[in-house]
């Protein structure tokens, strides 16, 4: 019985937390919604993992269409609010600003648990608690490693492009010190050419 519940409270807080890679074409917008009712906790953490700077516009929109947040051209981000009313969040992430990159966005829209009318007292309720708060928190550490893996792949690639970018920098000046060495072994050798005049 114990198992049971303990399972059933563990999938039922997993369930409400989602982590996606998207696409976002050059020119688009895309969007995507979560219907909750008032009160509850929502929140979006996201990351542009690649094209372009790294930057995409978020925007999200209450039930009435009204903007809650709205980012330009961030790389990162982590917004958390409570829905001030029943109805549909909007998530929102744009590329109209790219002219022809598309950029990937790894993105988590967590869904907490909608308040309860008053619980009643006692040890069952005590240890679900427990349990949804320890849920909670390994939700937090399953999408702070997303995030970190996300980084690790950014800063990978910017270390690669960084590092190529020195060894074709190193291979142009050795090229010209050659260049001067063998200009200079040149010259010299010029001037110390004794000339004869017939």
């Amino acid at each position: 019985m114990f198992y049971l519940l303990v399972l059933s409270v563990f999938l039922s807080i997993f369930g409400f937390s989602n982590c996606y890679f998207i696409t976002v074409d050059a020119h688009s917008e895309e969007c995507f919604f979560d219907r909750v009712k008032q009160g509850t906790k929502m929140g979006l953490l996201f990351e542009t993992s690649e094209g372009g700077f790294l930057d995409i516009d978020v925007k999200i929109l209450d039930p009435d269409g009204e903007v809650l947040y709205q980012g330009e051209r961030e790389s990162s981000g982590k917004y958390t609010f409570s829905a001030h009313k029943d109805g549909q969040y909007t998530y929102c992430f744009s590329n109209l600003m790219s002219s022809m990159t598309p950029k990937v966005v790894m993105f988590n829209m967590e869904v907490g648990e909608p308040p309860s009318a008053k619980a009643e007292e006692g040890d069952h309720n005590q240890l679900e608690n427990m349990i949804r708060d320890l849920t909670a928190a390994l939700t937090g550490i399953k999408h702070e490693q997303e995030y970190m893996t996300v980084r690790d792949r950014v800063h990978h690639g910017i270390n690669e492009a960084t590092n190529s970018r020195v060894v074709l920098w190193s291979f142009f000046e050795a090229l010209v010190l050659i260049t001067m060495t063998v200009g200079q072994v040149y010259y010299l050798k010029r001037f110390f050419e004794v000339r004869r005049v017939i």
